[in-house]
């Protein structure tokens, strides 16, 4: 079974050019993610949320200062972020970057041929595309395009989750995938997401400021972060006590 082991993470993100020095963003994090497990990360803005998934991707702004994170036992610091990808990591962003000149058919046959490790066949990659293609309700033209180029927020977060089930990763962190979403948009990506859930073989990170989510992916495990660390966890009913409560408990500070 995967298993991805996040222990006493800090994390500095570096300054803006202004000559300030460098901010601790982490400040000691402890996570353990197993494959077929669904956690759900939940904070408000600023709390360092998606510093914790881009430093787990290897983002070079963000510098880990002390901890470690591993998958399987190996060093996940250590490696490239193109190695984290093929050792099965990977991260949905919350701001999908567009590729102009890189065609959608070319960036995802290269991208399962790297992960594993050689190219699909023709006729069942053709297949498994155009399945995936229709469950996301993504128009077969888009093939042709440049990945990202001209897509709208809900096309690029659709597009995250074509990914995420072609390439069929040990380890996925989603951040605020739910973000820019209409209810459509959101019920298409979470079905997507829970078919790869429930293939028991991908550990799940889902980061999300919002509950709405988690009426149509189910955690396993909810987790509260605020000022860059945990500061409680539990089960899937934590989510409701967050709705209905915010997180003022931890904050000190009113919605």
């Amino acid at each position: 079974m995967a298993t991805l082991e996040i222990k006493d993470l800090h994390v500095t993100v570096a300054a803006d050019g202004d000559g300030s020095e460098p901010r601790e963003i982490l400040k000691g994090v402890d996570l353990t993610i197993k494959q077929g497990e669904t956690h759900a990360i939940m904070g408000p803005n600023g709390s360092g949320k998606s510093t914790l998934a881009y430093s787990i991707a290897g983002h070079p702004r963000y510098t880990v200062t002390k901890g470690s994170v591993t998958l399987d036992g190996a060093d996940v610091l250590a490696m490239t972020v193109d190695e984290r990808a093929r050792a099965g990591l990977f991260l949905a962003m919350q701001y999908p970057v567009e590729v102009p000149g890189v065609s959608v058919t070319n960036f995802l046959r290269t991208a399962v041929t790297a992960v594993s490790g050689e190219a699909p066949k023709l006729r069942t990659w053709t297949k498994d595309l155009n399945a995936a293609f229709a469950q996301l309700s993504i128009d077969p033209s888009f093939l042709q395009r440049s990945v990202n180029e001209g897509f709208s927020g809900g096309e690029k977060k659709r597009f995250e989750v074509l990914q995420l089930e072609l390439l069929k990763p040990k380890i996925a962190v989603l951040d605020e995938t739910d973000s820019g979403l209409d209810v459509d948009a959101l019920r298409v990506v979470s079905a997507g997401v829970n078919r790869v859930r429930e293939s028991g073989t991908t550990g799940t990170l889902l980061i999300t400021h919002y509950t709405r989510i988690l009426n149509y992916i189910k955690p396993d495990y909810v987790h509260v972060f605020v000022g860059g660390k945990f500061v409680e966890e539990g089960g899937p009913e934590l989510a409701d006590v967050l709705e209905a409560e915010g997180y003022e408990k931890w904050t000190g500070h009113k919605a």
